[in-house]
């Protein structure tokens, strides 16, 4: 545990760094592009991260959870996801002219070809990024993560200024991947073999195909959003949503990588000692909603206020696509462990079952409640997630004896705390001029809701205290060294 825990500060001071970056660079690229310009690489990233699956076929997972890796079964990894990511190389090249027909962009037929050449790079990090996961080496990540961000950064706003627009995100992904293989060839784990095999390829490919159900079922599920958006309406309508997507999942996008950090290797570990995972499961959501549901109800709140501020005035349209796009992220946020704790246990495939659900429901929902507008599509999305939640709820009991009931109770405090803290949000911003601008507006309230969000943490006993103070421990000590002697 307090390896983990060390390797979650590091892991989310490097990634909250690299992604606040991230997410500067497209408030500054949403300036400077077309929302037909952004909506044109969205699409074309759908396709692209629905091809990841397959060239992952679940080897980093497989890796971290293996409780007898060797470097036979090291190099077997390594054999399966190179000739996977060559594959699929091969056949998105090859299947980018189609797209573009079949959405009438031709502005898909580059981007494609671009994207499809960073998975013939992509391969010469996975494994040595998976073993260092397994063994919570957090800060040689964190220097893979800065290098790639930087590159990334940079040659997007260059090439965007240039005016090579959505072309720029993709050359600018290409750098990204060459960039980090490069960074991971001194960070190599001591012994770790060069060339690739497939003598244990069949318990590599027996894993990965679990994972395979999983994961196909889940990126296809968060694509049909952009597919169906982009058939029914249009590529306006994809940059549109793409807006509001980001807006709501500011949290996730800053901290996603700090709060599933070492999750399945931790969970696996557990397991296989015979120990419950309830325990572990309901606490770990508990702290996580205990940030997440806050972030959510302010950015329902404050939502103009956020689009406005970060985006500019243009983007105004997205603002009535938040408000179901957060209740559907209130609903994800409550299970966030449970896919990674099914893989833990060697179950990846169950996951599959409420993402197949929510697809389904996706896609009819969105054609019979699309009229014309993004409001109606981004209700469909969160009827869906509410149709697939008692699936996931039914796999928590079962397998991991954390009960509905259970489960209500032990995240009532994080609900609290997200209601009240939006409470004020909504009296602060209803006191304030709306003549002030958006940016400033949210600065004015920025230290009021910490505040309310801290006392309401202490009002509710919420586990998150305890956390907050470890944190802010260090900081604390180091101050008093400052202080003058008296």
């Amino acid at each position: 545990m307090a390896d983990l825990r060390r390797s979650l500060v590091i892991n989310f001071f490097a990634t909250s760094g690299t992604k606040v970056l991230q997410f500067i660079v497209s408030i500054l690229l949403a300036r400077i592009l077309s929302p037909s310009e952004i909506g044109i690489y969205s699409m074309t990233v759908v396709f692209v991260n629905f091809a990841q699956v397959f060239r992952d076929f679940g080897v980093s997972y497989y890796l971290q959870r293996e409780p007898d890796l060797d470097n036979d079964k090291i190099r077997s990894a390594t054999g399966v996801v190179f000739t996977t990511s060559w594959v699929i190389a091969a056949a998105l090249f090859a299947a980018s002219g189609w797209l573009g027909m079949w959405f009438k962009e031709p502005g898909i037929v580059p981007v494609m070809r671009v994207l499809a050449i960073g998975f013939v790079f992509i391969p010469f990090g996975t494994v040595t990024g998976a073993l260092l996961a397994r063994h919570y080496e957090a800060e040689k990540q964190a220097v893979v993560h800065v290098v790639g961000t930087v590159c990334f950064c940079a040659s997007t706003l260059i090439l965007g200024e240039m005016g090579h627009g959505a072309m720029s995100m993709a050359w600018g992904n290409l750098i990204n991947i060459v960039a980090c293989g490069i960074a991971y060839v001194p960070l190599r784990p001591k012994g770790m073999p060069w060339l690739p095999g497939f003598r244990h390829w069949k318990s590599v490919a027996h894993f990965g195909v679990g994972s395979l159900v999983t994961n196909c079922a889940t990126t296809l599920n968060n694509s049909i959003p952009d597919i169906l958006l982009g058939k029914l309406g249009s590529a306006r309508h994809v940059g549109l949503l793409s807006r509001a997507n980001s807006t709501v999942s500011i949290f996730s996008y800053v901290a996603g990588s700090t709060m599933n950090y070492g999750a399945v290797p931790y969970l696996a570990q557990t397991y296989h000692k015979g120990e419950s995972l309830a325990p572990i499961l309901a606490r770990s959501t508990l702290l996580l909603t205990g940030v997440g549901w806050t972030a959510l109800a302010l950015t329902a709140v404050l939502g103009q206020d956020v689009v406005v501020a970060l985006y500019g005035a243009k983007w105004i349209e997205c603002v009535p696509a938040i408000l179901p796009l957060v209740l559907a992220a209130v609903v994800t946020l409550a299970f966030n462990y449970i896919p990674m704790a099914v893989t833990a246990i060697g179950r990846p495939y169950l996951s599959a079952f409420p993402v197949v659900v929510t697809l389904a429901t996706r896609i009819l929902f969105g054609v019979l409640l699309f009229d014309g507008s993004l409001n109606g599509f981004a209700w469909a999305l969160f009827f869906a997630t509410v149709a697939s939640a008692p699936v996931t709820a039914i796999q928590q009991s079962r397998y991991f004896g954390l009960t509905t009931a259970m489960m209500f109770r032990a995240l009532l405090p994080s609900a609290v705390v997200a209601l009240g803290t939006g409470a004020v949000a909504w009296l602060l911003a209803a006191l304030l001029p709306a003549s002030i601008p958006a940016m400033a507006r949210l600065l004015v309230m920025l230290l009021p809701l910490a505040l309310a969000w801290y006392l309401l943490l202490r009002a509710t006993r919420h586990e998150l205290v305890g956390e907050v103070h470890r944190l802010a421990a260090p900081l604390k000590a180091r101050l008093a060294l400052l202080r003058p002697n008296v």
